[in-house]
């Protein structure tokens, strides 16, 4: 069944096609051409892919609302909400010793895109939060990169500068927690991350949002059963090399929260219509079971956040974490498809070896059997051979998660 989702912006309604639930589907992406962006838990979990992951997310990430990497790991989640001034001597130095095994190496992160957005007003998680994610971001020479943008009066809410239906203003910090603040988020993120871009889409869109079984390698604890892609016109055909950008959603902002609005009002799919981007939007889940995090205290997950205190594993924002690693197996089938072609951005393309799953071990000279690496790293959920690759080949994966084609 194919439903139209009405969305009233700029003064036109925009009427947007939602495809019925579906296996996730290969498609032209330039793998070069990937990129990350979330608010609040989305914008801390934004971090954690882009540090951890920054390998696969060739040309960056973007935070709105969120904080350091690592923040809650070495002391109280709640100091790195609150506007609170939390420590980032623990994670940076763990940043550092963890670069080149536990999370990719952190001086892929001098060539990555980052682009920083924070409300003056917010006292969820506040200004000085995001100071100082911008200080442990800066110790690695990322600062010729950095985009940081702070909106006057903004308060804990992705920003627009449209009225989408049922959101709200700029100074009000409620469901569906997306606000007109005559500002563009969607837009500035995407365009710092991709340089000049066609003009957004303000009528009817020509692409569909596709929703997929977000379950098995695509899924994990705390995520939903569903997930979202919005794809172009030109990127449903194959006939176009398109990029992808992953958006994250805060807490109380999942499907099973909001429904369809922060896919349909953020703006994301306006800016992708017009300059093939396929939009790619995992689902969180509310989770009322108590859960260990980080510290040792027992915490539930009622507003299904993405995990950054350590919920669902201790190395959350680690290579394996389980959210992360469910993210970046979407990505690889979604990358896939590519024949081989550039974006018209630019860059090279690295072709997936194959999309299945490994059925035996590869050797430490690179050769393999049945089955051959996935996108990302070696390793995953339940992993404990080696994470290392040796050009672009596992040196060693099991066969419930094989992620390697990028060097760490």
């Amino acid at each position: 069944m194919t439903n139209w989702a009405p969305l009233v912006v700029l003064g036109a309604v925009i009427t947007i096609t939602v495809e019925a639930a579906s296996a996730l589907c290969a498609y032209n992406v330039d793998s070069s051409a990937v990129s990350v962006s979330g608010l609040s838990s989305g914008g801390f979990m934004s971090a954690q892919l882009g540090v951890a992951y920054s390998n696969v997310f060739q040309v960056g990430f973007g935070v709105f609302a969120g904080g350091p990497f690592d923040c809650a790991r070495n002391q109280a989640y709640t100091t790195c909400m609150y506007n609170q001034n939390p420590s980032i001597t623990t994670p940076t130095a763990n940043m550092k010793s963890w670069s080149g095994d536990e999370i990719a190496t952190t001086s892929n992160l001098a060539n990555r895109k980052i682009y920083l957005w924070e409300g003056s007003a917010d006292t969820t998680v506040g200004p000085n939060v995001m100071n100082a994610l911008h200080t442990q971001l800066s110790s690695f020479d990322v600062s010729a990169d950095v985009s940081y943008v702070t909106t006057s009066g903004a308060v804990h809410t992705f920003p627009t500068d449209f009225d989408g239906s049922g959101d709200n203003s700029c100074s009000m910090s409620t469901s569906p927690y997306i606000s007109n603040c005559d500002y563009d988020g969607a837009g500035a993120v995407l365009q710092w991350m991709y340089g000049s871009l066609n003009a957004r889409n303000t009528g009817t869109l020509t692409g569909s949002v596709v929703s997929f079984a977000q379950t098995g390698e695509y899924g994990a604890a705390g995520m939903d059963t569903t997930g979202y892609l919005y794809v172009p016109a030109n990127c449903q055909s194959g006939s176009t090399v398109c990029k992808l950008h992953v958006a994250l959603h805060g807490c109380l902002q999942s499907y099973s929260n909001i429904q369809m609005d922060f896919i349909q009002n953020t703006g994301y799919n306006m800016w992708a219509d017009t300059n093939n981007i396929i939009i790619l939007y995992p689902q969180a889940i509310p989770d009322n079971t108590m859960h260990s995090i980080w510290g040792g205290s027992e915490l539930s997950n009622p507003n299904g956040c993405w995990d950054w205190v350590g919920w669902y594993g201790a190395n959350a924002d680690q290579i394996g974490g389980v959210q992360m690693v469910a993210i970046v197996n979407q990505m690889a089938q979604i990358m896939s498809g590519n024949t081989g072609g550039t974006s018209p951005s630019g860059g090279s393309t690295t072709t997936l070896k194959t999309t299945a799953k490994p059925t035996t071990t590869t050797t430490s000279s690179g050769s393999s059997g049945a089955g051959a690496p996935l996108y990302g790293q070696c390793g995953g959920y339940g992993w404990t051979g080696p994470t290392t690759c040796a050009q672009g080949v596992c040196t060693a994966y099991s066969t419930e998660y094989a992620q390697c084609l990028l060097p760490l």
